[in-house]
């Protein structure tokens, strides 16, 4: 007799993968005595600065943490505007406000999701300080014109990679176009824990951060600026040094199981990837069609599949930002908030475990 759905093992949107080498990273940091900001950072620092071939790489708290620092390191503040994308995790435009500035929405391809840099050059204005594309879901968004718009204007161009670990475009690393930023969240293709970090070839600009990362302080207990706690810790770092050593693999993996995926997948968009681009799929996301998105994430619970849908609101529609007076209409935001569906894809996915999602996606959108 075949297993009733409820019978079969849950397959998780997400997985973060700690191992051995992680534990034992862990306990010679604890056994040190050195948690904090010290020399393990430095060195994951140094080590993800070579990943994305930049100068320099400063480790902060979070990848929220990162973009803000961008922000504040370039005196982005009250009267600026910063381009951006509405489809994407709040923090995106969130960093904008916490300096007083204004995000200023630009429509997404309708296709893959990434911010269309076709729009872009009509919302530049006097105010206009930067451009901050969003590298969603692991595929990093047409650069090239962007790069050509910000250094045009005079414009800082800041990259979300936060998704976007080892990701290239035109064969170049995400976060190393202009000022990087990246998450290591647990769900992220490789974590900390929690964490972010800042990629730039700008020395000046580096330093600064470390400044304002840490009270300010140029020298211990000389504090020459207003800062912030925004350090990242020994024990991430070395978390880090662990999961670096096998973040292609993982890569690797991911773009296997969506390549599996994608072949077999009926009824639904499957991911578009720029041939320019490699996308190293944070998420494997589906574009679901004629409103069945919600019945078939209902569809794959029952079968205990877990999915996620990023995003259900554009940050434009959230709460906080129609209570700031934010209007915008962004049609292909709006319809991609409605229709995505996210499906596992992490590493540790088993060959079962693929077949079950094609079967589960395949029933229901033939039936």
């Amino acid at each position: 007799m075949s297993a009733v759905p409820s019978e079969l093992p849950f397959v998780s949107i997400a997985k973060p993968l700690i191992g051995d080498a992680e534990k034992a990273a862990v306990m010679a940091v604890l056994e040190s005595g050195m948690l904090a900001q010290g020399k393990r950072v430095a060195e994951f620092e140094a080590r993800f600065a070579e990943l994305c071939q930049v100068k320099h790489a400063v480790a902060v708290a979070s990848g929220t943490a990162a973009l803000w620092l961008i922000m504040m390191a370039h005196d982005i503040g009250p009267g600026d505007e910063v381009i951006t994308t509405p489809f994407s995790f709040i923090a995106s435009s969130n960093c904008i406000l916490y300096v007083g500035a204004t995000p200023v929405f630009v429509d997404i391809e309708p296709d893959t999701c990434l911010i269309d840099a076709r729009g872009v050059e009509a919302k530049i204005t006097e105010r206009t300080r930067a451009i901050l594309p969003v590298h969603l879901y692991g595929q990093p968004c047409d650069l090239a014109p962007l790069l050509e718009l910000a250094e045009r204007h005079n414009l800082v161009l800041v990259e979300d990679a936060c998704q976007a670990h080892g990701a290239t475009y035109r064969g170049q690393p995400a976060g190393s176009f202009g000022v990087g930023a990246f998450s290591f969240y647990p769900t992220k293709n490789m974590t900390t824990g929690e964490g972010g970090i800042v990629t730039t070839n700008d020395e000046n600009l580096a330093e600064r951060m470390r400044v304002l990362r840490n009270h300010g302080q140029t020298e211990r207990y000389r504090h020459d600026v207003l800062g912030y706690h925004f350090r990242s810790t020994d024990l991430q770092a070395a978390i880090g040094l662990a999961q670096l050593d096998r973040l292609a693999e993982w890569n690797a993996q991911r773009v296997a199981n969506a390549a599996y995926l994608s072949e077999r997948l009926r009824g639904v968009q499957t991911p578009v990837v720029r041939e320019d681009r490699t996308h190293v799929f944070h998420q494997y996301t589906i574009r679901v069609p004629d409103g069945k998105r919600d019945a078939l994430q209902a569809h794959l619970r029952e079968r205990n599949i877990g999915t996620a849908i990023h995003y259900p609101l554009p940050i434009h529609q959230q709460p906080l930002y129609q209570s700031l007076g934010f209007k915008d209409d962004l049609p292909h935001a709006q319809a991609a908030a409605q229709t995505v569906l996210s499906l596992p894809i992490h590493p540790a996915l088993s060959q079962a475990d693929l077949d079950r999602m094609v079967e589960g996606v395949n029933g229901f959108m033939a039936g």
